[in-house]
């Protein structure tokens, strides 16, 4: 049986999710119907939006159903700027360095096509971001940042950070979807401007995320036609796919301070072995101790191997693990987090990242050690590859 160490990439549906969205898919009715099925699907949508806003600690209407992650923080980030750039006035967005490329993409295209202008904070060797003193925010458009570093797993200050754009007048979008299920998120208490999340990085189905956007909050829509949730996205609405996001989110929420427990001790046991195994490996972003560090992530580099080829190596043992964010895997780039932490580029192509999940068990990561030393002794011999990349100079 193949062993699965990727849950940050995905994570397998929960079984109640699949009977959820099995038995919705059967119902016959668009929510905009005003007809009787049309409103049996439309209670069943917004009972699903209600279930996700709770999880996050938001109210039901400023849960904007998504096609996923990536669209949610492309809503939020385009949609943001063009609501606050007005002519040119506010040209900047704020955002740190080793983000996901949902973000970096979308902000570096905003700059080709928009004028906009990218000015990226800085992470510690950490990966933590810094936080700045003060904002001068009379030029920036928004503040966009990760709650939990999808590479490192770093737990990034959120509070801390939206405190400080907030006494600048500057609005601010969190990307979550490397934290929910696995950190207390509430909307109200951070008081940031928009939030977003994924399904399938907590056992929903993959196709549907959220944009958690405040009442007070204005974006222009990437999607224009119907207007169907609050003018923000146009689109009839996926039931069905709601429907099992909630059922997920309900369990993820339900078990999630025992899974937190229970995961911690498995990456802690992981992180040890690892180090026994492979003494050379250098483990990216916080010590587990410091209570910074997400409790499903482990991420090493290891001298002198190509993360490519450990990766390779591995899954012929049967363990699936990743170089880094999936969005990007197949492309030999070296760990753009890596750069951003200060790590050398020969040490960003050696990164693997090891991340547990609901399904994971001491056996799997018993596995993984057992297999490692001899992969780690094999890449070691191919070396790293000397191709230029285009983070080189």
């Amino acid at each position: 049986m193949p062993v699965y160490l990727d849950h940050a990439a995905t994570t397998p549906m929960r079984p109640e999710a699949i009977a959820a969205y099995t038995e919705a898919m059967a119902v016959v009715g668009n929510p905009s119907s005003i007809h009787s099925q049309g409103q049996q699907a439309r209670r069943m949508l917004e009972e699903a939006r209600e279930t996700v806003a709770a999880t996050l600690g938001a109210d039901p209407i400023e849960v904007v159903f998504t096609s996923g992650g990536t669209e949610a923080v492309n809503l939020a980030v385009k949609g943001m700027y063009w609501a606050r750039a007005d002519g040119g006035r506010r040209p900047r967005i704020l955002a740190p360095g080793g983000e996901h490329h949902a973000t970096l993409d979308t902000v570096e295209w905003l700059e080709r096509a928009e004028g906009a202008r990218a000015d990226w904070l800085p992470l510690d060797r950490e990966g933590r971001i810094v936080v700045p003193e003060s904002i001068d925010g009379d030029d920036v458009a928004l503040l966009s940042f990760l709650a939990v570093n999808n590479e490192v797993g770093t737990v990034q200050p959120v509070a801390a950070l939206a405190a400080v754009a907030r006494a600048a007048g500057v609005p601010v979008h969190v990307d979550a979807v490397s934290a929910y299920g696995h950190l207390p998120l509430d909307f109200r208490a951070l008081g940031v401007d928009a939030l977003s999340v994924s399904a399938h990085k907590i056992g929903g189905p993959v196709g549907i995320g959220a944009l958690v956007l405040s009442r007070a909050s204005t974006v222009v829509p990437l999607i224009h036609g119907g207007g169907q949730q609050r003018q923000v996205r146009s689109g009839t609405q996926d039931v069905a796919a709601a429907v099992s996001f909630a059922v997920a989110a309900r369990a993820a929420e339900a078990e999630r301070v025992e899974e937190t427990a229970r995961l911690s001790a498995l990456r802690d046991r992981l992180i040890r072995g690892v180090r026994a195994a492979v003494p050379e490996a250098v483990l990216s972003g916080p010590e587990p101790a410091s209570g910074e560090r997400v409790a499903s992530n482990a991420h090493f580099t290891f001298p002198g191997a190509q993360g490519d080829s450990l990766l390779f190596l591995l899954d012929l043992a049967g363990v699936s693990v990743s170089t880094g964010s999936a969005c990007q895997a197949g492309i030999p780039e070296p760990s753009h987090v890596l750069i951003a932490m200060g790590r050398t580029e020969e040490e960003a192509r050696s990164a693997l990242r090891f991340t547990l999940g609901r399904t994971s068990t001491e056996a799997d990561v018993d596995a993984l050690l057992a297999a490692l030393p001899a992969a780690y002794a094999q890449a070691t011999r191919a070396g790293l590859s000397e191709r230029p990349s285009r983070l080189a100079p």
